[in-house]
């Protein structure tokens, strides 16, 4: 028996509502439902717009207080451009906590601090190589 796929990856809160934007204003999530569970947590769910799997986000303050150490995790999302999404950044006032790191092929990567200290990495892949243009026969 082994599972199926993945359906989602919960991260706990202390301030939901202000991660809740980050994630819709920065990151471009859509958030997809809002429930209350048996338990009483407050939960959010949101999705990137080319992925299935969600993230939820829980409220539950009679767990204690939340408290992210350094490089505990991480989620990681693909974007166009790393230099576009920089100055996406800085239109809100945000800047990369480390890098962008560039590769040889041109494709790179760089984190950004999520509310709560929760990690954020953006990985550019390289730009696919540009086709010959067959379309039209070589005049001589």
């Amino acid at each position: 028996m082994k599972v199926g796929k993945l359906l989602h990856t919960r991260y706990r809160l202390n301030d939901l509502e202000r991660t809740v934007k980050f994630y819709k204003e920065i990151l471009g999530l859509e958030e997809v439902r809002r429930q209350k569970s048996p338990r009483g947590s407050e939960l959010v769910f949101l999705k990137a717009p080319g992925s299935e799997e969600l993230i939820e986000l829980c409220h539950f303050p009679s767990s204690g207080p939340v408290q992210v150490q350094p490089d505990l995790t991480h989620l990681a999302f693909q974007v166009e451009s790393l230099e576009e999404f920089g100055k996406h950044l800085a239109r809100h006032g945000l800047k990369f906590s480390d890098g962008p790191i560039f590769k040889e092929d041109g494709g790179g990567f760089a984190f950004i601090d999520a509310p709560e200290g929760y990690e954020i990495e953006l990985i550019s892949t390289a730009p696919a190589p540009a086709k010959a243009d067959t379309s039209c026969p070589a005049h001589h």
